[in-house]
C-alpha cells in the first residue's frame, strides 16, 4: 500500500494516521482548518489533540480533498452528523473500486441508518466498518489495542487489516457488518445508562445488574435488525459495551454521569459531540418499530429526552428488571 487516506484529524483519525504510517508509504490526513494544517506541516504536531506527540514525517495534512484521490483505502473518522457531506464530496473525486472504512460510532436520526447504510447510497457495500473497545489516545501512544473489522468483501477487509496491524495494534476479522455496525451505537446507550446510575451513586449490586441487562438486551436487538448473536461477545460488543459504561474515559458515560447528578448538557454550547444522545433517539425507535421491550433504552429515553427525574426513571426501570 503506497498510499492512504483519513478524512478527520481529530482524536480518532490523527491515533489512526500515526498507526498505520508503519505500513504505508504516504498517509493523508484530511481537515478543515487551514491554520491547524499549517501547524501540523510546521510543527509535525496536531496540538489541538495530540501536543506531546510527534507525528511520524510521512503524515501529510491536507485541507484539499483532492488529494485523497489515489489512494487505495480512506478512513472516514468523522462523526456520524458529518458523513454525508463527506461521501457527496468523495463521490465526485475518488475512483470506484477505492476502501472506504467507516469508524463511526454513531447512528443517522431521523433515517435510522448506520453509516455503512449511508456508504451504500452514495458507493456500494463493499466498505469495511471498524469497531472495538479502543480510546484514541491509547492507540496514539502505541499502547497494546484490539479491534474488529467486518465487510461483505473478504479481501477488502484483508487489505484494511494489512494497513491497521501492528506489533501493539491487533485486528480480527469478523463476518457481521450489521452486528457490529449496531453494538457501536448500542454500547453508547449502556454508557449513559451506567453513568446515570453512577452518578446517582447507585449501590454496585445494582450498577451492574444494569450493565448485564443492557448486555443481554443488546442481544436481543441485534438479532431483531439481522445481526449474529455471537457479535456481542466479540470486542465490538462485549469488549466495547463494557469499557465505555465503566471508563471515565468514556464520553457518553460522562454524559449520563451529568444527567444522573441533574445537570443539563448544552452540547452545542460547549462544543462536545456525544453521539449517544443521536444513539437513544434511533435504538428507542428501532425497538418500537420491532416489537422489542428493553428496560435499558427506555430508562436512558426517560432521563436523556424527556428529561424525567433520573431516581424516578431508575425506580421504574427496577421495577422492570428481571
Amino acid at each position: 500500500m503506497e498510499k492512504i487516506g483519513i478524512i478527520g484529524a481529530g482524536s480518532l483519525g490523527t491515533a489512526l494516521a500515526q498507526t498505520i504510517s508503519e505500513n504505508v508509504k504516504e498517509v493523508y490526513l484530511h481537515l478543515r482548518r487551514e491554520d491547524l494544517k499549517e501547524s501540523i506541516s510546521k510543527t509535525g504536531y496536531n496540538t489541538e489533540y495530540y501536543p506531546n506527540t510527534q507525528l511520524k514525517d510521512n503524515i501529510i495534512a491536507t485541507t484539499d480533498l483532492t488529494d485523497l484521490k489515489d489512494c487505495s483505502i480512506i478512513f472516514l473518522a468523522i462523526p456520524s452528523s458529518a458523513f454525508r457531506n463527506a461521501l457527496k464530496s468523495l463521490k465526485e473525486i475518488v475512483e470506484e473500486d477505492t476502501i472506504l472504512v467507516t469508524t463511526a460510532k454513531g447512528i443517522e436520526y431521523p433515517s435510522l441508518k448506520t453509516m455503512g447504510k449511508v456508504i451504500e447510497e452514495y458507493f456500494d457495500d463493499n466498505f469495511v466498518a471498524l469497531s472495538g473497545p479502543n480510546f484514541a489516545s491509547e492507540i496514539m501512544l502505541n499502547l497494546p489495542t484490539v479491534s474488529n473489522i467486518a465487510s461483505r468483501n473478504r479481501e477488502n477487509a484483508e487489505k484494511v487489516k494489512s494497513v491497521l496491524s501492528t506489533q501493539q495494534f491487533k485486528v480480527k476479522i469478523i463476518d457481521d457488518v450489521i452486528g457490529l455496525e449496531m453494538c457501536g451505537v448500542l454500547k453508547n446507550v449502556n454508557a449513559i445508562a451506567n453513568g446515570i446510575c453512577e452518578g446517582m451513586d447507585i449501590n454496585e449490586n445494582a450498577r451492574y445488574g444494569v450493565l448485564t441487562k443492557g448486555f443481554e438486551e443488546t442481544k436481543d436487538i441485534l438479532i431483531n435488525v439481522g445481526g449474529k448473536e455471537s457479535t456481542v461477545g466479540e470486542y465490538c460488543g462485549f469488549g466495547d459495551l463494557v469499557l465505555t459504561s465503566t471508563s471515565l474515559e468514556s464520553r457518553n458515560h460522562t454524559l449520563g454521569m451529568l444527567y444522573g447528578q441533574r445537570i443539563i448538557v448544552d452540547e452545542k454550547a460547549s462544543g462536545i459531540v456525544f453521539e449517544g444522545k443521536n444513539s437513544i433517539m434511533a435504538i428507542k425507535d428501532i425497538c418500537e418499530d420491532n416489537g422489542i421491550k428493553s428496560v435499558i433504552v427506555d430508562f436512558v429515553y426517560d432521563v436523556i429526552i424527556n428529561q424525567i427525574p433520573p431516581k424516578i426513571a431508575f425506580n421504574n426501570l427496577w421495577e422492570n428488571i428481571e
